[in-house]
């Protein structure tokens, strides 16, 4: 029996909850210059799927890759970190 790999998980902040059932969640990581040496903070932004619309702009959450949800879709949320106040 073949064992498939598991699926990515990260955390992120969320930008955005304009969406029904949809945030958008920035990611950021730490990347050194090739050239000096200098650390350097890079950020994506991903679309997640929140089925219950549970999440509120600067929660921390935790997002898993999955099967393509819709267009730009590919994450869906696993649990909310911490929740802003």
């Amino acid at each position: 029996m073949e064992k498939r790999n598991l699926r990515k998980e990260r955390e992120g902040i969320v930008v955005s909850v304009d969406m029904d059932k949809t945030i958008t969640v920035a990611i950021a990581r730490l990347v050194k210059d090739p050239l000096y040496g200098k650390t350097i903070k890079k950020t994506k932004k991903i679309m997640a799927h929140d089925e219950k619309n549970e999440c509120e702009v600067n929660d921390r959450v935790r997002v898993m890759e999955s099967r393509p949800l819709s267009k730009r879709k590919r994450w869906r949320l696993i649990n909310i970190v911490k929740k802003h106040s």
